[in-house]
């Protein structure tokens, strides 16, 4: 199983099942584009005159100022337009388009009076109406047409013999449906050229309606969507926010570990040293206070021990001499074999080289718990190929020969934790774990930051 996370997509997501030619015209999902047809043409009237209702209040009101507000409301409330057809889109099309930023009213009178009129999905989803009446006005004639012809054409054969009578030219009379004063059909052979056509156009009608709604539908993903520019500032918003939690809870687990590990030695040997100074103040035995130093001097030792610890989850030392050589210290310290090759002609920024090792050691720690694997394979160098990089792009790859099936929402991997960690930096994060192994996570991360 292959899964990749970015953070920044206005790509919609699409659950559309493929439909064969001669299955069309049974196929749930042609009569579902079809009763999107009927309910889209349904609210066109009422989307097609509300922004010309708009702008009709926006000429006549300009003048009062005040007067604004109330086409200005209009326009936000173009937004529920867009709700109603992104959810149509969802219910009928299978295709689910993300909502656009939230509006944010903004203080002052000028600055919410123009955040109102300058509500920019709100304006889309108004644009979405005007634009798309006419292409559902087409979409729905020439979807029953199609339909319309085909059932006539299949049935023609048993309701024709109540159609009035009609006379030919030349006097004879017949009955049945006539194309120009000469041909009818009412001979049986004309008859089954009739069924055949209805048949063509039974099966012509899914794909002509296919093709029209999926009109609608690139129109329904590019209007009623996030644009790029505020689906970047979601990102960064989500990135920044990811950033502030993760040094949070990082903040919080060194202070843990000081509170519950390092502070907790220290107290045991100051109260140790404050044994061994009673006992030496009221002359009792050395060999009894030898052993208290000893005890406080071991104390000592681990705190110490916990202190580097501590210190190398902030910034592990090896990284002053590059990060080749600190990924080669963390496979030494690592329970398993580790082979690591490092190819970078051009050193990636401090902040990058602190995410990439913290991101194998997640990545390395994820074998030894939960991936039964006798070795594993970590690649650093730069490569272009990852989803959304450019040429240069810093790349990670950890593999090894385990029993596979990790994935970013398996338990106890941290996968979706660290994919969001990477995303703080424009990062992406992609898993490669069939059952069975290997299992390849790649990481791409930019060689410099934006400062």
């Amino acid at each position: 199983m292959t899964a990749v996370l970015t953070t920044a997509t206005t790509a919609p997501t699409s659950r559309r099942e493929p439909v064969s030619f001669l299955a069309g015209p049974f196929a749930p999902r042609t009569w579902r584009e079809f009763g999107y047809v009927q309910a889209f043409l349904a609210v066109m009237p009422v989307a097609f005159a509300y922004p010309l209702l708009v702008v009709a209040l926006v000429a006549g009101l300009a003048v009062t100022v005040v007067g604004l507000y109330v086409p200005g409301w209009l326009v936000r409330g173009g937004r529920a337009f867009g709700s109603l057809y992104r959810t149509m889109s969802r219910a009928m099309l299978r295709t689910e388009v993300r909502p656009p930023a939230p509006y944010r009213p903004r203080r002052g009178f000028w600055r919410r009076l123009g955040s109102l009129l300058g509500d920019v999905p709100g304006w889309r989803a108004l644009a979405f109406g005007l634009l798309t009446l006419p292409l559902a006005v087409v979409t729905f004639v020439v979807s029953w047409v199609f339909l319309a012809i085909a059932l006539a054409g299949v049935t023609h054969w048993f309701w024709s013999r109540w159609l009035p009578l009609q006379q030919a030219s030349d006097g004879t009379w017949h009955r049945g449906a006539s194309f120009g004063d000469d041909f009818f059909i009412d001979t049986p052979v004309r008859q089954a050229g009739l069924v055949l056509v209805g048949v063509l156009f039974a099966l012509l009608w899914p794909p002509v309606t296919r093709g029209l709604v999926h009109v609608l539908r690139l129109l329904t993903v590019n209007l009623l969507g996030p644009t790029a520019a505020s689906a970047r500032v979601q990102q960064l918003e989500h990135s920044r926010g990811q950033a502030v939690l993760d040094g949070d809870a990082r903040l919080r687990r060194i202070e843990r570990d000081l509170h519950d590990g390092t502070q907790a030695r220290l107290v045991s040997v100051a109260m140790q040293l404050g044994e061994v100074r009673e006992q030496l103040a009221a002359g009792g035995r050395p060999d009894e206070a030898l052993a208290l130093v000893d005890a406080a001097h071991d104390q000592t030792k681990e705190a110490m021990a916990e202190l580097r610890e501590i210190a190398r989850g902030i910034h592990p030392p090896a990284l002053d001499s590059g990060l080749a050589v600190a990924l080669e210290t963390l496979a030494a310290r690592t329970q398993l074999p580790v082979t690591v090759d490092v190819d970078l002609p051009v050193a990636p920024s401090p902040e990058i080289e602190t995410i990439a090792y913290f991101c194998v050691a997640e990545l390395l720690t994820n074998v030894v718990k939960h991936a039964h694997a006798e070795g594993a394979y970590v690649l650093v160098d730069t490569a272009g190929d990852g989803p959304g990089t450019e040429p240069g792009t810093l790349r990670v790859r950890v593999r090894d020969d385990g029993r596979g099936g990790a994935g970013v929402d398996g338990p106890g991997t941290g996968l979706r934790g660290l994919a969001e960690r990477v995303g703080t930096v424009d990062g992406h994060l992609q898993v490669n774990s069939p059952v069975g192994g290997p299992t390849i996570v790649t990481v791409w991360l930019p060689l410099e930051t934006t400062r």
